[in-house]
């Protein structure tokens, strides 16, 4: 599997596509790899998820939500990853970026951008098939790398210009 089939199968078609229908496409077309090619794109959408292990992201993510938890950093990540390559490597090299995308998927009138298990559907297809788990492989280190952000209102302000004025706190 390269990085191109990766991006190919896991990116969203439109950013507000929903979380059903998102996981349902990418169920689908994950059922048709062979037991190493889920194994291979189980590697590379840990890569990803390793790559967005970063204070300065889950800072983004905290003033678009809220975001206080683990696991919902986690699946904020894998929002990042189904936004496809050009969206999630712009939001590596600039969290505050993620103030740019037009359209984001919601949930009761809000923006809502996690993606419940995502990371584990290859996962679910291989055991379903070979009864086997796939290696565990953790999604970051003990913490995140960089300075943790501040939740203080007026550091955030300068820290996410953009994202401060789409989403005031």
């Amino acid at each position: 599997m390269t990085e191109i089939e990766f991006w190919q199968l896991v990116t969203r078609e439109t950013p507000a596509q929903d979380q059903i229908n998102l996981a349902d496409n990418l169920k689908s077309k994950l059922e048709l790899l062979s037991e190493q090619e889920l194994l291979e794109f189980d590697k590379i959408f840990g890569q990803q998820m390793r790559r967005t292990y970063f204070w300065s992201i889950w800072g983004a993510a905290y003033i678009i939500t809220g975001c206080d938890s683990e696991y919902a950093f986690a699946e904020y990540r894998c929002f990042l990853i189904s936004l496809g390559q050009e969206w999630y490597e712009k939001v590596i090299a600039n969290p505050d970026e993620i103030a740019l995308l037009d359209q984001w998927p919601e949930k009761d009138g809000y923006p809502y951008p996690f993606l419940d298990e995502y990371d584990l559907i290859a996962g679910q297809i291989f055991e379903d098939r070979t009864g086997e788990e796939l290696p565990f492989v953790p999604s970051g280190k003990a913490a995140p790398q960089g300075k943790k952000f501040t939740t203080k209102k007026k550091q955030l302000k300068l820290d996410y210009p953009q994202l401060s004025q789409r989403f005031p706190f």
